[in-house]
């Protein structure tokens, strides 16, 4: 169980041509939030084939994995740490939690976050009851990935009809001026609006005239179309009115 291993079944199905799809589909240009990335152009569901082979491979060889400059490395070694989580006793998942937290700074792209985080960070912390502390620590960060994983990772408390964090943090996050921010605390609020939707409506009620655009459509895309259009009709008022 060594990361070479890993790395060489990925190699052995590199497509260059699947590369540059994917370099531009994560947008590693100069300028761009993937800027530097490297893809080989392997599939997602090979990347799982491969995972599965792998999922007891030990902390030591994921972290060599995890730090691999190229994209499907990391999020093998992702898919790896997600399963071992899932299949491991209370102890081992403890470990694999401070290991995730304590390397966030691999998981550097909205793929990676939102594979991974709800189903370590968000199931820990609810079926541990541990400080939620750790959110707001890693929104309050001056880094993209880490504010995206403190929201996704709430995903797991929506699905179990707790919503507080998620509130919480979509009000911290609403005067962020990235677009990916934008689109996960619209899809973590509309989550919660299929499970309680005066959850969502009373989030809308108080902020929708102040919402980032992409945000509130993210927000409202199971709404009916009559209540859609008021919501996007506060949002522009409110920007009419910020705008004199």
């Amino acid at each position: 169980m060594k990361a070479a291993d890993v790395k060489k079944a990925l190699h052995s199905l590199a497509d260059p041509e699947q590369a540059v799809n994917l370099s531009r589909f994560f947008k590693t240009g100069k300028g761009e939030y993937g800027q530097g990335d490297i893809f080989i152009g392997v599939k997602v569901p090979a990347q799982r084939s491969i995972a599965r082979r792998f999922m007891q491979m030990p902390l030591p060889e994921l972290k060599l994995l995890l730090t691999d400059p190229v994209h499907e490395c990391r999020l093998t070694a992702l898919m790896i740490l997600v399963d071992k989580y899932s299949k491991s006793d209370a102890p081992v998942r403890g470990h694999i939690f401070h290991f995730y937290t304590a390397n966030t700074e691999y998981i550097n792209n909205w793929d990676l976050v939102d594979l991974s985080c709800e189903k370590i960070v968000g199931r820990h912390l609810y079926t541990t009851g541990l400080d939620r502390k750790i959110l707001y620590d890693l929104a309050a960060r001056d880094y993209l990935w880490d504010q995206r994983i403190a929201v996704v990772s709430t995903y797991w408390f929506i699905k179990n009809r707790q919503f507080e964090d998620t509130i919480r943090l979509c009000e911290f996050f609403l005067g962020h001026k990235h677009d990916l921010i934008h689109k996960a605390t619209g899809w973590m609020l509309r989550e919660a609006g299929k499970r309680d939707i005066n959850v969502l409506r009373k989030f809308l009620d108080h902020y929708a005239a102040v919402m980032p655009r992409t945000m509130l459509r993210y927000s409202i895309e199971k709404l009916e179309k009559t209540e859609r259009q008021k919501y996007m009709n506060a949002r522009s008022a409110g920007k009419m009115l910020r705008n004199r």
